[in-house]
């Protein structure tokens, strides 16, 4: 009896174990990418665009989320363009691979002070944003028309925003380094802050141009200096209009309505290696068509393993007039 009752133990204790460790199986990881993935569609930003002209972008960045300032002429039903908020929102399913984009108007209290600040009496075209190194405060660069209608540039400063409290902006100032009698707009920095690349007529048609930093001044200092004949980049130009430059890292984007597109203005890319740019490169029918593309910005996201970027164009199947569009960029 006590044979059968210890082999009755042992059954038992085997049993519970095999209940307790091979009965509970083990879930699949259902985790299919690593990090999120912008896809290649082009997406119709339809909580931005009117049936007016939406364009002119920039984008700043806050974790699945990019606030967006832009031109639209919708204030003044096709008239003047003035500059507007608004935000875009997107999120990555690691398990499906889903991907979902929308798309708002705001009203920021910050930036709503900035546009206050930099709205004029004529159009007022192509926000950019940065941060500058050299003395900590946050611009706003902006082209508006002076009272020639002519396209100057100028920029707005404020310190950056901590808790709830609204920064005080100052401006906007007249970058004297780079107005001319022409016009001049769409202002870029490049990563290190040491030059500043933007478009200008001066020549006869539109190029992309570049500046220098020749001292330690701050952004604001340097902006302020006397004006200064900028350098034309003939790797990136051609005898027709290349505008609205916007530099990401090693790359720059631009629009040019050069012969050899799909039609009217198309956005390009060129690399920066070994010292110089290399030869632009068309963005190819997922983005560019028969109508005009314009204004092209980049962003990235660190949870994403390849960028986005945001454009206008007036192709047909829109709102109307310009709109807003979002699509994704390959790291290069």
């Amino acid at each position: 009896m006590k044979k059968a009752s210890g082999i009755i133990s042992i059954f038992i204790i085997l049993t519970i174990i095999l209940v307790t460790f091979g009965g509970c199986k083990k879930k699949e990881n259902t985790v299919k990418y690593l990090t999120g993935v912008f896809p290649d569609s082009v997406y119709n930003m339809t909580g931005l665009n009117t049936i007016y002209d939406d364009y002119n972008s920039d984008i700043l960045l806050v974790e699945n989320k990019s606030p967006i300032i832009f031109s639209s002429n919708r204030q003044s039903k096709g008239g003047q363009f003035d500059l507007v908020q608004g935000v875009i929102n997107y999120s990555f399913d690691k398990n499906t691979g889903t991907f979902k984009l929308s798309s708002s108007i705001t009203n920021d209290q910050l930036y709503s002070s900035l546009i206050s600040k930099a709205i004029t009496t004529g159009n007022d075209f192509g926000p950019y944003s940065m941060y500058s190194l050299t003395d900590g405060y946050n611009y706003l660069f902006l082209a508006s028309q002076n009272a020639n209608a002519q396209l100057d540039i100028f920029y707005l400063k404020y310190l950056p925003q901590f808790g709830t409290t609204i920064p005080s902006v100052s401006g906007p100032y007249p970058a004297t380094l780079l107005n001319s009698n022409f016009d001049d707009a769409y202002v870029s920095f490049d990563v290190s802050e040491d030059s500043v690349y933007f478009s200008s007529n001066r020549g006869g048609n539109f190029d992309i141009m570049l500046v220098k930093k020749s001292s330690s001044a701050t952004t604001d200092g340097w902006m302020n200096q006397n004006f200064t004949t900028a350098v034309t980049i003939d790797s990136l130009n051609t005898t027709a209009d290349e505008k609205c430059p916007f530099l990401f890292r090693n790359i720059i984007v631009f629009a040019s309505n050069r012969p050899g597109g799909l039609g009217g203005y198309d956005i390009y890319y060129s690399v920066y290696k070994k010292g110089q740019w290399s030869t632009p490169v068309n963005m190819g029918p997922k983005v560019n068509s028969s109508s005009d593309e314009f204004r092209p910005v980049l962003g990235s996201d660190a949870n994403f393993s390849n960028l986005f970027m945001v454009f206008s164009s007036d192709k047909p199947g829109g709102s109307g007039g310009f709109d807003l569009y979002f699509t994704s960029f390959k790291n290069l």
